[in-house]
């Protein structure tokens, strides 16, 4: 058969042949459609992968919520004490029972038992029988079947309330449904199945379409009748009504797993399987079947080591719970599993040891292989430590011209600079000088002419006048400032800094000191005295007291001031 002839048959799309479509045409289409599958199938091996990581991790903290589950019935039971109201401890029982119901099997029947005999006590067939209808409850979902129906022949039917009649017909149907299958005697069987019938007919007649036994039923018979396509829809209806982390949610999506093993979807199956075993173990549901068939399933995949954790997991929730049905049940899987496990490991070990030996062997020659290899290094030891005393001899004398070298660029550097300062400010006294010169020939000129002109009242008006010396001051100020700032640049920044941030000076003219300015560059270039500064500045001796004193006080450090003016750079 060719591959083209494959692919006709294999897709129903091929009918377009008969609608006159090319046979390249439905090729193309169904290379289209594998390429979807394949993409939705690897979208569902993710999936899956990260179920099985969420199961796993659930796994893990079985214990935090088995220990949520005690602290919940220890604070119901902490509510009954010797003054509690019989009718009151049975009702607070039952809450404990329910809780008990899918955990302990031992525990449930304790206070099941509790309960029978308060309702006896009080002479009250109500509460009687919702006990004992209770008892024959987890007794046939343990898979005691017979004692099921037999605590059930104790309970008067005409005596039942109305609300626990269908519950009492749903008890009889599944002990019933129990014994038919696990009888081996065809005449039992054939009895208990027609019970089971009975029951089921009337519970289809009386209960609501919509209700979850009713639906139960249903989906049920049409996974019987292999109608699977409906059924799915019945269970869906089932799915949406019930909560992750409920016995309910459980039961639900095992039996949707059921469904998708009839039709043969491996990868749908362990999905809900997972689903259904990780609400049970949230719910702390210790009477499940879901993860042990899912450990079957990992088994067969030849996933042993998931196989082999997952049963044992199963296990330990199934003698906890003291189910006899789960033990059964784990009874036909735990052995081969275990057995298969084991023998995977003792071909492990054997694998091992080869390995082992063969290790041996090239450690051997490995260690043959570093004696010869650390000989070279010994040797080669010495001619690197030779090596290297010569380099550390040579990167010293290095270090040592570097050191040099940095030295004499800095002092160089150094100089350049205070020549050029020299130059500079050579030049600038000696233009200053020169201009004084000048200016005190043309006042001598000036007064040699009021003096021979016989002017003597207009020359003693000139030597009164402040103006000339006002002028000189300023150019001189002017000159001071130029020079200190074009040597220390950042003078004024410097001094902010040592000052309070609220009395920080800030200049107009950036190039023009004030007059505390200007005291503070004296200082800094040596003259502390207040009698030279105010004779330069020519203020009087208080003033500048008090300008020093007024400029102390706006300091960050009064006492190192002076001193910390002196050490700017």
């Amino acid at each position: 058969m060719s591959f083209d002839d494959l692919f006709y048959r294999c897709y129903p799309f091929v009918g377009m042949l008969k609608l006159g479509f090319k046979k390249s045409h439905v090729k193309r289409q169904c290379y289209f459609f594998l390429f979807f599958f394949s993409t939705i199938l690897l979208g569902n091996g993710q999936e899956l992968d990260s179920l099985i990581l969420e199961l796993e991790s659930n796994m893990a903290k079985r214990t935090y919520y088995d220990s949520q589950k005690e602290a919940s019935i220890q604070r119901l039971l902490e509510q009954v004490n010797e003054n509690t109201d019989p009718v009151a401890a049975y009702n607070i029982y039952d809450e404990v029972i329910e809780e008990y119901r899918y955990y302990s099997f031992d525990k449930a029947l304790e206070y099941l038992e509790k309960n029978i005999a308060i309702a006896d006590d009080l002479g009250r067939a109500d509460l009687s029988n919702k006990a004992k209808l209770s008892l024959s409850t987890l007794l046939l979902e343990t898979g005691r079947y017979k004692e099921s129906i037999d605590a059930l022949n104790e309970i008067s039917k005409s005596s039942l309330g109305e609300e626990l009649i269908d519950d009492y017909y749903i008890a009889l149907k599944e002990g019933y449904g129990g014994l038919s299958y696990n009888t081996t005697v065809q005449s039992s069987k054939k009895v208990y199945s027609n019970f089971y019938q009975a029951y089921q007919d009337t519970l289809y007649n009386r209960l609501s379409p919509n209700s979850e036994e009713s639906l139960r039923l249903r989906e049920k018979q049409l996974r019987d009748q292999r109608l699977l396509d409906e059924a799915f829809v019945v269970n869906q209806q089932r799915l949406d009504k019930v909560d992750m982390g409920s016995r309910n949610y459980s039961l639900v999506t095992f039996e949707r797993s059921l469904l998708h093993e009839l039709e043969g979807n491996t990868t749908a199956q362990k999905k809900y399987l997972i689903l259904s075993a990780i609400s049970d173990i949230r719910a702390s549901v210790k009477d499940n079947a879901s993860i042990g068939s899912l450990a079957r399933i990992m088994f067969a995949e030849k996933d042993l080591d998931r196989a082999h954790r997952y049963i044992n997991f199963s296990f330990d929730d199934a003698e906890f719970y003291n189910s006899q049905l789960r033990f059964v049940n784990i009874a036909n899987s735990l052995p081969m599993i275990t057995k298969a496990y084991e023998q995977r490991s003792e071909r492990q070990k054997d694998q091992l040891k080869k390995s082992l030996v063969y290790i041996s062997i090239l450690v051997m020659f490995l260690l043959v292989a570093i004696y010869m290899v650390f000989r070279q290094l010994k040797k080669l030891r010495v001619a690197r430590n030779k090596l290297k005393e010569a380099n550390d001899k040579l990167n010293q004398v290095n270090q040592q011209l570097n050191l040099s070298n940095d030295d004499l660029k800095r002092l160089y550097t150094e100089l350049s600079e205070v020549d050029k300062i020299k130059e500079r400010y050579i030049g600038t006294f000696l233009n200053l000088y020169s201009e004084y010169i000048t200016k005190l020939d043309v006042y001598r000129k000036l007064v040699r002419k009021y003096t021979n002109a016989n002017q003597t009242q207009a020359l003693l008006e000139l030597s009164k006048s402040k103006q000339f010396i006002d002028e000189e001051l300023q150019i001189f100020n002017k000159n001071f400032d130029e020079s200190f700032l074009h040597i220390y640049p950042d003078f004024v920044d410097n001094v902010n800094q040592l000052l309070k941030e609220e009395e920080q000076i800030s200049l107009e003219n950036k190039g023009q000191l004030n007059t505390e300015l200007r005291i503070l560059a004296l200082i800094k270039l040596g003259i502390t005295n207040s009698s030279r500064i105010a004779k330069i500045l020519r203020y009087s001796v208080n003033t500048i007291y008090n300008y020093r004193a007024k400029i102390k006080s706006a300091a960050q450090d009064r006492d190192s001031f002076e001193e910390n003016i002196k050490n700017i750079q």
